[in-house]
């Protein structure tokens, strides 16, 4: 196996200004991109970068590619996944909740377009407590053993915190809400190669 290097991170006031001439990739899930992304961005969810590899390719021949997300871990991921097949590209440092927090618009589809959701990170957070609660619940009313789904949750988190990586989050991403529709994909995608 191979290292890639660290992904070049731009800060918001960087991309900011380079915007009108960066290609942005917006790597969250289809409801967490109608929530609110950088303007100009594609929505390419991250589970979809390999597919989308030609299209992503092109735009980055033609220009620098910005990938984000919702804090820059998934933008990381992306970056080093695109870097492994030769794509160079940056992530924004903090993601869109960093851009938002310094002041900068977040652009929203028409409201017929979207479709309500809860960020990937919310998502996680209730079905972990979620977990953690019917563990414990069944734990106490069923057979002690049970508290030991409490405790693999609990062992899961620590672990995503350790690795910077989140099992649940990509297990949650594959539930249909939170799937591009094939339509939107395909625009995306011809979006890239238009750039």
């Amino acid at each position: 196996m191979t290292n890639t290097p660290a992904p070049v991170a731009l800060g918001t006031e960087q991309a900011r200004t380079r915007l009108h001439e960066l290609t942005v990739i917006d790597v969250r899930t289809p409801a967490e991109y109608a929530s609110g992304h950088l303007p100009g961005a594609v929505n390419v969810p991250l589970d979809r970068v390999q597919r989308a590899l030609p299209e992503i390719r092109h735009a980055a021949e033609r220009g620098d590619v910005l990938v984000v997300c919702a804090s820059g871990a998934r933008s990381e991921s992306a970056c080093k996944l695109l870097a492994e097949q030769g794509v160079t590209t940056a992530t924004l440092a903090g993601g869109t909740g960093a851009w938002a927090a310094q002041g900068h618009d977040l652009h929203t589809p028409a409201a017929c377009d979207t479709r309500s959701g809860w960020s990937m990170e919310r998502q996680v957070r209730f079905t972990a407590g979620t977990l953690v609660l019917l563990g414990l619940l069944l734990g106490l009313l069923v057979h002690p053993a049970l508290l030991l789904i409490s405790a693999g949750i609990a062992g899961g988190l620590v672990f995503s915190a350790l690795t910077n990586t989140c099992g649940m989050a990509v297990v949650l991403g594959k539930l249909p809400h939170n799937r591009p529709r094939e339509a939107d994909l395909r625009a995306a995608l011809a979006a890239l190669r238009g750039r």
